[in-house]
């Protein structure tokens, strides 16, 4: 049995105090919400904080407020709450998707939305016990200075497993970030960087409280999930499409957003311009697919062969361009 390692456990009352606590606690002080990610690895030794600062009881990160003009998230809301609100649903209905289809129930019963934004990359040298990592000298990630992905290289492929952060790009969602040195409103493409170890744009002593997507504004979208089983298992490719069209069906607005291919969610520009100033017909589909394809490089580090992965890329771009172009294709993902 894997235990938790000692650590100080801080239940503050207040944002302004919690953000205090962390910046005392400097490099040994990390926040927990849901803890669903955390304490595993803490478990691992992937992670390990002295001190704890829990953010469940603060008021100011349980909020949703969707009033038609957009749509405000609190960073502590439990995923379960976040997929099945009305307000979701009614303005964004495949960010409920995305949330639905996180790992199974009883983790969206503990999980939350910023949680889940912010979840640690993720490799198969990388997540296993600790004897395990110890065995092969550990990886760059944590301890080592090899990644047993690209041993020739210099840098970790740990890949990006958030459900809901490729579609907070694709909706260009922003998020509030507060530190004790103020607060600060970035876009949601800016809290990620292609780097398996340093993969947030958000210092740690900043916490995340608020992600903020704007007024749907007509806008179509949809979130496809590759994994091998139906329930539990993180992505091994996620698609998040978002599309507006005029009257007469021209794509006026795209964006395409991978996960689970790279250290960040990907952003496929190039399938997103064949989309633009064309009506989404079955052979524009297609072309963004394959456009879709070539970017996405997925490497030996998670569950599935890599070339399978890869050809699942076209497929599933294609599979959700279909659903939002209305043309004939196979049932979308359960929402559970």
């Amino acid at each position: 049995m894997m235990r938790l390692p000692p650590f100080a456990y801080l239940s503050p009352r207040t944002l302004e105090e919690a953000v205090r606590m962390i910046a005392e606690g400097g490099p040994e002080a990390m926040p927990v919400a849901g803890g669903t990610d955390l304490y595993p690895n803490m478990k691992r030794r992937q992670f390990e904080p002295k001190v704890l600062v829990a953010l469940r009881r603060l008021r100011e990160l349980q909020n949703i407020r969707a009033n038609g003009t957009g749509l405000t998230v609190g960073a502590g809301v439990i995923l379960n709450a976040f997929a099945a609100h009305g307000g979701v649903i009614a303005e964004y209905p495949a960010l409920a998707r995305a949330a639905g289809l996180i790992s199974n129930p009883q983790i969206r019963y503990m999980g939350t939305v910023g949680g889940n934004l912010l979840v640690d990359t993720r490799c198969n040298y990388y997540n296993m016990p600790y004897w395990w990592r110890r065995s092969i000298n550990f990886c760059m990630k944590k301890d080592g200075d090899v990644c047993w992905v690209a041993p020739g290289g210099t840098r970790c492929w740990a890949i990006s497993s958030s459900d809901l952060a490729p579609m907070a790009i694709a909706l260009e969602a922003h998020v509030r970030l507060v530190s004790v040195r103020g607060e600060r409103v970035i876009p949601a493409r800016d809290l990620y960087r292609d780097d398996g170890i340093a993969y947030l744009g958000k210092a740690p002593d900043e916490v995340l409280v608020d992600v903020i997507f704007p007024p749907a504004d007509g806008m179509r979208a949809t979130y496809w999930k590759l994994r091998r089983r139906g329930a539990i298992d993180f992505p091994i490719l996620g698609v998040a499409a978002a599309v507006r069209t005029d009257p007469d069906g021209t794509c006026t607005h795209a964006r395409i957003v991978l996960g689970a291919v790279a250290p960040m969610p990907l952003r496929a520009g190039a399938a997103e311009q064949v989309l633009v100033g064309n009506r989404l017909t079955p052979q524009i589909v297609e072309a963004a697919a394959q456009a879709a394809f070539k970017p996405a490089k997925p490497l030996d580090n998670t569950d599935l062969t890599l070339y399978y992965r890869k050809q699942m890329t076209r497929v599933y771009v294609a599979r959700a361009l279909k659903e939002l172009a209305g043309l004939p294709a196979e049932e979308p993902p359960a929402h559970v």
